[in-house]
């Protein structure tokens, strides 16, 4: 017989827990929608040349990209992110009207490590600007994600920073040390993602392995020099600090400045020189989203400005200015879990639980009525008797039961349980209806059960 354990790194989720994460991706797409995104849809499959594309996410990204190979021949692979394929659907149709803005819910692939949080199927939630290269589009992002995490009822501190700022430091390492650019044995973007590291393990550990990557240790305790000059108590300060590191004046400093003046709640958006995020298709504004109460080790939302993503993909000179954001459903999810902000959520969708009581035709011509009035109605399907009925509907947190027996039937009645309660009362149908929309209030029942 074969294993039926799941891969490591993937999950069921049982209806109880699906019901949980639906009801999140419904705030997303409310919020999503009430800032002009509409929805797109991609494959899960994507080309192989696509998704490795020197302009794409990049090598390390590559290392954890589950790769496929059809009947044909053709080497195919896993998406690992919605926003090479939207550069893709970009490209595929050069008519759009632009700026364009779509969002995009689905499940996502690495073969990376596994920690709380990070599983190796997981659900990204997107917002993407393609078109514009305006502060006004980054600020349009910001602003939402701190809206959805206010409505969550988190606390959020946005890690902002901009690609220029790094690659600024390395250009004025290097004059300041006389080196020549080509004679550095390490990529910039090796030494960006490095950098990136920083706070998770430290000065000690981003010097030993920019050494391991070939630089020299004083080169390595330079950089990390550069960046300790560029810290500050507030945004204002740290924008200071860069402004007057630099000779020439600094564009992602000032791309920065302009961010933060359309931003609604600058307090909660804090400057680090040091972010770097870790795909190399990044060229401008970089964020990452923490919360704060309650802590929380991993980054709930992440994005940034990826403006040559498109072109260098179409091999095009046209420029594809994009900015956007993608929100982790697992660690959201993990953060409420952690959090108790999910209690109370139900374990079924069904809002009544018809127990026929030797009324099995009739009962299922009521159910269908129920049904077309758009009340959720499950129906006992084996058989069983009242008491196990009722501790079914228990179980399942099913608010309401609803017992047909035949002297109720007679008297055009049928009797709706309260589960939360216990309180029965005997209705006509068209009251049940108007009882579960809302509108018979349960404190003067018409017709009390005897």
């Amino acid at each position: 017989m074969a294993k039926l354990n799941l891969p490591r790194g993937m999950h069921d989720y049982p209806p109880e827990e699906k019901l949980r994460r639906d009801t999140l991706i419904r705030l997303l797409i409310e919020r999503f929608e009430a800032y002009g995104f509409p929805p797109l849809e991609t494959p899960i499959v994507e080309r192989w040349e696509v998704l490795s594309a020197k302009y794409s996410g990049g090598t390390e990204i590559l290392k954890e990209t589950f790769q496929l190979t059809d009947q044909g021949g053709r080497a195919l692979g896993l998406r690992y992110d919605l926003t090479v394929p939207l550069a893709r659907f970009i490209g595929s149709h050069p008519t759009i009207k632009r700026p364009f803005k779509r969002y995009q819910i689905g499940p996502v692939f690495r073969d990376g490590p596994i920690r709380k949080g990070r599983t190796r199927q997981f659900i990204q939630c997107d917002v993407d600007i393609v078109g514009s290269s305006s502060m006004l589009a980054d600020a349009e992002c910001l602003n939402l994600t701190l809206d959805i995490f206010e409505r969550l009822g988190f606390q959020v501190m946005v890690k902002l920073n901009n690609r220029k700022i790094l690659y600024e430091i390395i250009r004025h390492f290097e004059r300041s040390e006389e080196i020549d650019e080509a004679a550095l044995p390490v990529s910039d973007d090796e030494i960006i993602l490095t950098l990136d590291k920083l706070e998770k393990v430290g000065q000690a550990g981003v010097i030993k392995e920019l050494v391991d990557k070939g630089l020299e240790r004083p080169h390595a305790e330079g950089l990390l020099g550069i960046l300790e000059q560029l810290a500050g108590e507030s945004n204002a300060e740290v924008l200071t600090e860069i402004m007057q590191c630099f000779a020439a004046p600094s564009e992602g400093a000032r791309e920065l400045e302009a961010l933060l003046q359309s931003v609604h709640s600058e307090e909660r958006v804090r400057i680090v020189p040091s972010l770097a995020r870790g795909l190399s298709y990044y060229t401008g504004t970089i964020f990452e989203v923490y919360s704060l109460d309650p802590p929380f080790d991993s980054a709930l939302a992440g994005g940034g400005r990826y403006d040559r993503l498109i072109g260098d993909l179409l091999d095009t000179k046209q420029p594809y200015p994009a900015v956007g954001i993608s929100f982790g459903l697992e660690p959201i999810m993990e953060l409420l879990k952690a959090s108790e902000k999910e209690s109370g959520q139900p374990r079924t969708v069904t809002e009544l639980y018809v127990i026929p009581i030797g009324t099995v035709k009739e009962s299922l011509a009521l159910t269908h009525q129920l049904r077309s009035s758009g009340i959720k109605t499950d129906l006992d399907l084996i058989g069983r008797g009242v008491s196990d009925n009722l501790r079914y509907a228990n179980t399942y947190q099913i608010p309401y039961a609803l017992l047909i027996g035949p002297d109720e039937l007679a008297r055009g009645q049928v009797k709706l349980r309260d589960m939360r309660t216990g309180s029965e009362e005997l209705l006509e149908l068209p009251e049940v209806i108007a009882r579960l929309r809302g509108g018979l209030p349960p404190d003067e029942p018409p017709h009390p059960a005897s």
